[in-house]
């Protein structure tokens, strides 16, 4: 598949976002973090524990939380759009799933708390079912469900 064509910039920054987020998230990116305050911590007294003693650590990290702050969200970003995605191409090819699902996370919070009250519905009929996996949708259970009823009844 083809990529669309992004301006070299915006690759600059996503390779460099992937990298700072890859390094950061190691075990030895967390060591040098501890390293660092330890060291801020045991230079306390020769400084005399002195405002801008405390300034330093306070400005180091505000300054990192900051700038992480915008790294995570983009690596989280990038993510959650790859797994909408990949669900949504399971929706789209899975015969006798509902296509309502499909880009489901661009509905509105009334829309999304209207499709939960809707598919528990489709948990209380298959409550009511022997075996959870017949059902597709609601319509489904709903129509199996009287089928059963009405074949038990007669």
């Amino acid at each position: 598949m083809a990529r669309p064509k992004e301006n070299a910039f915006s690759r600059a920054l996503e390779r460099l976002s992937y990298q700072a987020t890859k390094a950061t998230g190691t075990s030895l990116a967390f060591m040098l973090a501890v390293s660092a305050v330890v060291i801020w911590l045991l230079t306390g007294p020769i400084f005399n524990y002195s405002d801008t003693w405390q300034l330093v650590i306070n400005t180091g990290t505000t300054i990192i939380t900051f700038l992480m702050v915008f790294l995570i969200q983009r690596a989280q970003n990038k993510d959650a759009l790859a797994i909408h995605l990949k669900l949504n191409e399971i929706v789209a090819a899975m015969e006798g799933a509902s296509n309502r699902l499909i880009d489901v996370e661009d509905l509105s919070e009334a829309e999304i708390q209207a499709l939960r009250k809707y598919y528990r519905r489709l948990i209380e009929l298959a409550r009511q079912d022997d075996v959870l996996t017949n059902t597709h949708s609601i319509e489904e259970a709903a129509s199996r469900h009287g089928t059963k009823y009405k074949r038990r009844a007669g």
